[in-house]
């Protein structure tokens, strides 16, 4: 198998919404924008180091996330979390879980989007395997 590259395309309610929500918190450029009529079939959003978003306004094809959430959680690497989150709540993002050093290394918290989405933004994990699984472990006992 060559080369694997995931881009993630977002259904969202709002598109041209979700283009000024992403591109304000994540300095997400837009580089292309199709439409059928009002509806927005595909747009591509270029992120800083090269990494790419994708999105469609929702129909009954691709529906956008049910309220609360869906089942897809997406994983932002950032060297400041705190500023990313205090970003995405000053355009209309919802707190899930507050930015916090976590047990297993890393400075995370969560967030939704506009359009439902989960975000989780957090710092790389600082610690081998074996010490994210006994942090974890340890974690477990005292809750």
């Amino acid at each position: 198998m060559g080369d694997l590259t995931i881009t993630p395309k977002l259904a969202v309610r709002g598109a041209d919404a979700a283009i000024d929500f992403y591109g304000a918190v994540l300095d997400a450029r837009l580089r292309t924008r199709y439409a059928m009529g009002p509806a927005v079939v595909f747009a591509e959003l270029a992120l800083r180091h090269g990494g790419r978003l994708q999105l469609k306004e929702a129909d009954d094809t691709d529906p956008a996330p049910p309220e609360g959430g869906g089942g897809v959680i997406l994983d932002l690497l950032t060297d400041d979390p705190d500023a990313l989150m205090a970003r995405a709540l000053e355009h209309g993002a919802e707190e899930i879980f507050p930015v916090a050093d976590q047990p297993y290394g890393s400075r995370q918290g969560r967030f939704r989007d506009p359009c439902g989405h989960q975000w989780i933004m957090g710092t790389p994990v600082a610690m081998t395997d074996d010490e994210v699984q006994a942090a974890l472990d340890a974690w477990t006992r005292h809750t």
